[in-house]
């Protein structure tokens, strides 16, 4: 009796292994990328010197595909505009280069019936196409006499306005990323936003090195956290080996967003408050920062800390791929946020075993850009390895995306063997996932 029992046992795992091998499932084995194929965006012309940086990608109701992205460093020193704006009327397989410009961090965004180009050359920045991306305006600044910063995340759009959040770098002593100020700026579609009069700007500016007691003094009150995970040595960067620089902490590259559940703590029922999810540099990984903008009846806009139930203030939020930027976009069809970006997998290797082509601190990881899915920008579930880049300047992040249909499309800044670092890569290519929401579980 035993023994036919164990006949039928063994009849049965060889049927069930036969049908997984028959319907191509096979036990441990690896992820497989949802857009690991791609087009070449832009090729750098020199590798070594000529970085690519800040991809943006729109999707135009038509189908048109509006791109950019920029060529930096020895691109710049030799005269040349830096930032390339591209159309695509084949699903991204083939790109029209339309205009160039001198803006840095830029991003393309839709307002009305304009599509807008918007960074910064040390002052903000702003280009407006009235045709779809066929032709531009010349770039005309926003501010005067001022440094900004950012890089192209999302913007979200409510009540006949555009939201986004660009970064002051404020005065003072201490590691640029400390000294910046999310700044949430607002504008009607309908306006001419090359115009400064168009945007109503928060009125106070919050910058990381202000908002944590003992953060100047080098103590900062963060015990339980473990951040920061290396020593900081404000206002001096503190270098922990050659290559390997701790900056002192800070915050930038922001998303914004609203909350639209009411079920949620973060709901407001007024819509007048918009929540800040911001890259975080605290040497480790897994959290992001997080403010929030309130608009006051009059129209002002005030910047603040969030606070949980308790009453506790919440700055650091887990978040996944939190330690670098990241863009999120929200699906009214499936009524989630999508969240793009880097899977850090290595981040506690002690510095003298780091492999010398491996860029920055261990946790500074930039080849593999993910996707996840989330209800409430705090719980993410993981959709899938978006893709991976070959060895350690084989990057794939920095990435932006937007919705086509079905499936998202993706400009993201690559890299390949030929890459100078994994963060000064020499590609910036296009992915598509198709049927996205398919991968909702």
């Amino acid at each position: 009796m035993k023994s036919t029992l164990s006949g039928i046992i063994l009849a049965l795992f060889a049927f069930i292994l036969s049908a997984h091998q028959s319907f191509g499932f096979s036990t441990g084995s690896p992820i497989r990328a949802l857009a690991q194929d791609h087009v070449v965006f832009d090729k750098s012309p020199d590798p070594e010197n000529v970085p690519l940086y800040t991809p943006s990608i729109l999707r135009l109701p038509g189908g048109r595909l509006v791109g950019a992205n920029e060529r930096s460093d020895q691109w710049r020193k030799m005269g040349n505009l830096w930032a390339r704006i591209c159309t695509s009327d084949d699903g991204g397989l083939t790109w029209t280069l339309r205009a160039k410009a001198g803006i840095a961090h830029g991003r393309l965004f839709k307002a009305g019936k304009s599509i807008y180009y918007l960074g910064h050359a040390g002052d903000l920045q702003i280009m407006r196409s009235d045709d779809n991306g066929e032709t531009w305006t010349r770039q005309v600044a926003l501010t005067a006499g001022q440094e900004w910063h950012q890089s192209a995340c999302n913007v979200w759009h409510a009540k006949g306005n555009v939201y986004l959040v660009m970064e002051h770098l404020t005065p003072g002593e201490g590691g640029f990323w400390s000294k910046l100020a999310p700044v949430p700026m607002r504008a009607k579609e309908i306006d001419d936003l090359t115009k400064r009069e168009s945007w109503v700007m928060a009125q106070n500016e919050l910058t990381f090195a202000d908002l944590i007691p003992g953060f100047k003094e080098n103590k900062p009150q963060l015990n339980g956290f473990g951040i920061p995970f290396f020593e900081q040595t404000f206002p001096k960067t503190n270098v922990l080996a050659k290559n390997r620089q701790m900056h002192p902490m800070g915050w930038f590259e922001t998303n914004i967003v609203q909350i639209t559940d009411p079920a949620h703590y973060w709901y407001d029922p007024t819509g007048r408050t918009f929540h800040l999810f911001m890259r975080t540099h605290t040497g480790g990984t897994g959290y992001a920062a997080l403010a929030k903008m309130t608009e006051n009846p009059d129209g002002s806009m005030i910047t603040s800390l969030v606070t949980v139930p308790s009453g506790q203030t919440m700055l650091f939020l887990p978040f996944p791929g939190g330690q670098m930027r990241f863009h999120v976009l929200y699906d009214e069809k499936t009524k989630l946020y999508w969240l793009l970006g880097t899977q850090a997998t290595d981040s506690m290797t002690r510095l003298e075993y780091l492999a010398p082509d491996r860029f920055g601190l261990p946790n500074d990881e930039r080849q593999r850009m993910v996707l996840h899915f989330s209800k409430n920008m705090v719980d993410w579930c993981f959709a899938g390895l978006v893709a991976a880049g070959p060895g350690n300047k084989g990057s794939r992040h920095y990435a932006s995306m937007d919705i086509d249909g079905d499936d998202l499309v993706i400009l993201a800044r690559s890299g390949d063997e030929n890459a100078k670092t994994a963060h000064n890569g020499n590609l910036i290519t296009f992915h598509r996932i198709r049927n996205f929401r398919d991968l909702v579980y």
